[in-house]
């Protein structure tokens, strides 16, 4: 399972107007950052009930999100020649992408221009072991046009795959004083995945947020 909780904060002063999935919920109203995933158990690459096919492909909402597949190559590297292989695991990436409107969101050109309120993105992934690269984020803070890249945060942590705790992770970034011109907000995360035989193994990943702080207190 993937969640695909996404929300926008504003923060202006000591209130916090929470915008909730991107391009459904417009509508501001009071309320608290969540600051850990809810709870769940982990059931990746459990056998699926009876009378009922394997699921090879995540799960989840994915209103407002551009999904995409990448299948990668067998991983052939170390099996000595000669040697006959049943089955190998296949890898594949899934990535989930949206571009944030800025302007729409209720910011103006001005406060994005001058006063560059500080831009923060927080995400959670879990350490799922299926593999040392599981996750990976790339955000842009793109122009007008909605092309040209103002600023740019990537992350790809190396995992240990011999670990069984299965712990969420939070991956967090600031911008800060990024110059004039930003407007849109381009997010991306790619999480791995793997399938073998009739089971199906992913990364999950939650909370996904980014916070405009317009308070004077967010600026350094």
């Amino acid at each position: 399972m993937v969640f695909t909780k996404f929300e926008i904060y504003i923060v202006k002063g000591g209130c916090t107007l929470r915008f909730g999935s991107f391009s459904t919920l417009w509508q501001a109203e009071r309320g608290v950052k969540h600051t850990i995933p809810p709870p769940e158990p982990h059931r990746s690459g459990m056998p699926p009930p009876p009378n009922q096919p394997p699921q090879f492909e995540p799960i989840g909402s994915f209103s407002g999100w551009e999904t995409s597949t990448e299948v990668l190559p067998y991983d052939t590297s170390g099996i000595p020649p000669g040697v006959v292989v049943c089955q190998l695991p296949r890898y594949s990436w899934f990535s989930l992408e949206q571009r944030v409107d800025l302007k729409s969101e209720g910011l103006w050109d001005q406060l994005l221009d001058e006063f560059q309120p500080e831009i923060v993105i927080e995400d959670w992934y879990e350490e799922s072991q299926l593999h040392k690269s599981i996750y990976q984020l790339d955000v842009k803070l793109l122009g007008a046009d909605g092309k040209t890249v103002i600023k740019q945060h990537t992350y790809n942590p190396e995992e240990n795959p011999k670990s069984s705790s299965h712990t969420w992770k939070k991956v967090s970034h600031v911008f800060s004083k990024y110059g004039p011109g930003v407007r849109y907000i381009h997010f991306l995360h790619r999480l791995k995945k793997r399938s073998m035989f009739d089971q199906f193994f992913n990364t999950k990943v939650t909370d996904s947020s980014i916070i405009i702080k317009t308070s004077k207190a967010g600026v350094k």
